[in-house]
């Protein structure tokens, strides 16, 4: 009788979950992460993640970061490449400052839209 009880919770608290998960869309992987539409710098300032820069590579215009979750993303912390929309951002930046930045999906591509070191 315990068992079928226990069976019967079960089944209800996934039927009850299965919608709430559906609409969430959420996704452990990058692929169907999408972009934000473009804000107000207010919002946007507001929506900068932390992290800290641990390399930069200016030929190819892209910049490795450790950062926090990028809520706007979806994405826990990690460290990852990013793609710099402005090259000459990475001339402000050097391996080991600590930034604030914004990340977005840029065609398709995951991108760095504002960069500044932190003190």
């Amino acid at each position: 009788m315990k068992t079928t009880l226990l069976l019967a919770t079960l089944g209800l608290f996934a039927a009850s979950a299965a919608p709430a998960l559906a609409q969430s869309g959420h996704d452990a992987g990058h692929s169907h992460h999408m972009a934000q539409a473009a804000t107000p710098a207010s919002v946007s300032a507001a929506r900068m993640s932390e992290g800290t820069v641990k390399k930069i590579d200016k030929a190819a215009a892209k910049i490795t970061i450790a950062h926090g979750p990028l809520d706007n993303l979806g994405m826990p912390a990690m460290t990852m490449a990013f793609r710099a929309t402005d090259a000459a951002m990475l001339d402000k930046v050097k391996t080991g400052d600590k930034v604030r930045f914004t990340a977005e999906r840029v065609d398709g591509v995951f991108s760095v839209t504002q960069l500044e070191v932190t003190k």
